[in-house]
């Protein structure tokens, strides 16, 4: 009897923005690579995850939500994501269960009209409704789009993911191992650590403050007594914002640096020195040059 042939591919991963992408992709994984927050556009970037198993490895791009733009950023956000589903072995289309068709999810439909690749409809959050009110739903989205497979699923419990892991191993083609079985992620440490700075800012700031906000570590260096030294800058638009994230007498950015040390420790496995300093670079969202000095490239 022959043995089975390796398979590999790559797997976006596209929705409205806050319908759980980078948590399905974290849990998949086993690790946080993908920063999350309640707040929509919190992924900026396309994120690569790699899930290995024995007999496949799956490349996983979580992309920005697709919304309506409103910044050069935003027109770079959702360009990064339409521009992948032309890329990869199957589309995961992420909706969520709890909220219902939105008009968001009939404009990513049009556009997946727009390629060829085999998508995978993945209702999250089932955890939040009623039993009884999933099939009308499911029935609702036959409508609106011809889908490979249907998985209903809770990316944030767990529920049902190791069958939509199943479903796609059914697309992945015969190939090569990509990246070695113990990397989850091909970004370099600095990436993942400005977004765990980013992160903790998002969770701890208001309306005003998230999508004025970049992070981007200046220097990393190993001490001589194994100590890893960390300086970070993060950008903002206002010197108010610049305000609100230092806080009274510092006491907003010191928690930040000390919620992000303890997810960089596990991280790197290693003690850290973590250095964060606040710069206001006015406009920086609607500005080309300083967009690609903050690594958001179009062709990213």
């Amino acid at each position: 009897m022959s043995k089975a042939k390796f398979r590999s591919g790559f797997v976006a991963i596209v929705g409205r923005p806050n319908v759980g992408k980078s948590t399905l992709m974290n849990h998949v994984i086993g690790q946080k690579i993908a920063i999350m927050s309640d707040k929509p556009q919190t992924t900026r970037n396309k994120i690569h995850g790699v899930y290995t198993t024995p007999e496949m490895q799956i490349v996983f791009l979580d992309t920005p939500g697709i919304h309506k733009r409103q910044s050069k950023l935003g027109d770079f956000m959702n360009q990064t994501a339409l521009n992948t589903l032309g890329e990869v072995e199957a589309v995961l289309f992420l909706v969520d269960a709890s909220e219902g068709m939105g008009g968001g999810d009939r404009f990513i439909a049009e556009q997946l009209n727009k390629v060829s690749t085999p998508v995978i409809l993945v209702m999250n959050k089932i955890d939040k409704i009623e039993p009884e009110a999933l099939l009308p739903l499911i029935e609702e989205y036959r409508k609106l789009y011809d889908f490979a497979e249907i998985v209903p699923i809770s990316a944030k419990m767990g529920n049902n993911v190791n069958r939509l892991l199943e479903q796609i191993d059914k697309y992945l083609p015969e190939g090569p191992q990509y990246y070695p079985e113990d990397q989850v992620t091909d970004h370099p440490e600095q990436f993942v650590i400005a977004e765990l700075v980013r992160e903790k800012i998002l969770h701890m700031t208001r309306e005003e403050i998230p999508h004025s906000i970049a992070v981007m570590i200046e220097d990393m260096r190993v001490e001589s007594n194994g100590i890893v030294h960390i300086s970070a800058v993060i950008y903002v638009e206002r010197d108010s914002q610049k305000g609100i994230i230092i806080g009274k007498q510092g006491a907003m950015l010191k928690e930040v640096g000390k919620q992000a040390r303890q997810d960089i420790q596990k991280l790197l496995g290693s003690k850290i020195f973590l250095e964060l300093w606040v710069k206001v670079k006015k406009d920086w969202r609607n500005q080309e040059r300083v967009l690609r000095d903050l690594g958001f490239h179009r062709d990213a």
